[in-house]
């Protein structure tokens, strides 16, 4: 028997690689056409990988966690018979009709590329939807379904409603194979037991015929908003990742945040006497981002433990300091690249490498590079005139600072001669961070070191 070569698929036109998130098969296990093999993540695709033919995992050669390029191997099938699983697909799909997929439909579970949803493209058509375009109106359409989970939902007569209802184990809380098998056997289960009214509890009993049950809802039914005056729209697949990393987030990291205000009036006039240079110089404008970012580094050099990420009851300290800059794009998303070593560049250096991620995040021409290894984010709320914002945690980091907009303000400064009133700079700074490692005590330290190096800013 021959083997066919399980290789990392193309995701998008500006992804080289990819991350897997796990594996849905172990060596040893029959898989048909369609089962699927894998879950592979980037900031811009996830997506369940389905096996191309029939056949038994011979050999699992990538690791749950490990950075793929595309077209690298990452798996080994042995096929049933090299006759009906030829490479060109052209025997299995004579003696195998039930399961004949075209090159299009087949490749249909990758179709998850960040783009506008045109007419053409919305749920159905798409891997991204609900069984039925007729369901529509009644689901939200928020959860991912794979083809496998919806064709196995499908010959289970299992609902759009009840399909939503069920616990998912993969990633994000998505559906996977496994989880949809296991619920039509426990239903199954279910349905030929026999039952002991005296000894079952009809709350129990109620449950069981409507599924698992959800302890808390994911979002509000579409139901109480629908109307005349009310137009509903699909959220877009960076959107959708989004919103599900954000809720992720809260639900895994205990949120605090504390605030300083810092007056940054030595800050401003080093921007305001060397920004036409700097032009002239290095082709772009001197923001002040670089001397925050440079002042943040510092800060984590002294308070390690901000720059890590949490692993159960154990904490994992990051010697390398890569900072996430959060950049809004023109369809209101925001994403997170990262430059990375911010520790060890030049306040020129920081300004030509946030320039060049910003321009390129704007352009969706980020590479696989930009986007990983972030270990402290910075948002700047100033941008969009906002004094203080309330930042989620970007994961698996443990703390984002949130940067307000610097405006004039009235102060009373202390001099040898005596207090005196005069018109200063100020910002205020906000540290949201994960209360399971850090306390207020180094959060609050951590803060103020930040706001110590900018008002002493030299220029």
């Amino acid at each position: 028997m021959s083997t066919f070569e399980i290789k990392m698929p193309k995701l998008g036109e500006s992804i080289t690689e990819g991350t897997i998130v796990s594996w849905s098969v172990k060596p040893g296990d029959k898989v048909r056409e369609d089962d699927v093999l894998f879950e592979v993540t980037t900031e811009k695709v996830n997506a369940e990988i389905p096996s191309p033919v029939n056949g038994t995992v011979l050999k699992i050669i990538s690791n749950e966690g490990d950075v793929v390029h595309i077209g690298v191997v990452v798996a080994l099938i042995q096929l049933e018979d090299s006759e009906e699983n030829d490479v060109s697909g052209d025997d299995a799909e004579k003696k195998e009709p039930t399961t004949k997929k075209t090159e299009k439909e087949a490749s249909a579970p990758l179709k998850t590329e960040s783009h506008e949803i045109s007419d053409k493209e919305k749920p159905v058509e798409s891997s991204e939807n609900i069984p039925t375009r007729e369901n529509k109106e009644k689901s939200e359409e928020n959860r991912w379904y794979s083809p496998v989970v919806l064709r196995l939902a499908k010959e289970a007569d299992i609902s759009t409603d009840e399909l939503d209802n069920i616990t998912g184990t993969g990633y994000l809380g998505r559906l996977s194979k496994k989880d949809i098998n296991n619920y039509i056997s426990q239903k199954e289960k279910e349905v030929t037991a026999p039952v002991d009214n005296k000894k079952t509890d009809p709350e129990a009993q109620t449950q069981k015929n409507v599924g698992p049950k959800k302890t808390e809802p994911d979002f509000i039914p579409a139901a109480t908003l629908d109307g005349e005056d009310t137009e509903i729209k699909d959220m877009d697949n960076i959107g959708r990742i989004i919103a599900d990393r954000m809720v992720m987030s809260k639900k895994v990291s205990a949120h605090v945040t504390t605030i300083v205000e810092v007056d940054v009036t030595k800050l401003v006039n080093w921007r305001n006497k060397n920004k036409e240079a700097f032009l002239k110089q290095e082709g772009i404008s001197l923001s002040y981002m670089p001397a925050i970012v440079e002042a943040t580094t510092k800060a984590l050099k002294e308070f390690p433990k901000i720059n890590s990420s949490v692993d159960g009851y154990k904490y994992i300290l990051k010697k390398r300091i890569n900072m996430g800059i959060a950049v809004s794009l023109d369809d209101g998303n925001l994403i997170v690249p990262v430059v990375h070593d911010a520790d060890k560049l030049s306040i020129s250096g920081l300004a030509l490498a946030i320039n060049k991620i910003a321009l390129r995040a704007r352009a969706n021409k980020l590479t696989l590079e930009d986007i990983q290894g972030g270990t402290f984010t910075i948002t700047n709320f100033g941008t969009f005139r906002n004094i203080i914002g309330t930042p989620i945690i970007n994961q698996p980091e443990v703390a984002i600072l949130g940067v307000g907009y610097i405006e004039k303000k009235l102060a009373v400064i202390e001099t040898p001669e005596g207090d005196v009133i005069a018109i200063r700079n100020k910002m205020y700074l906000s540290l949201s961070y994960d209360h399971r490692i850090i306390n207020g005590a180094i959060a609050g330290a951590f803060l103020k070191r930040i706001a110590d190096y900018l008002e002493s800013w030299e220029a």
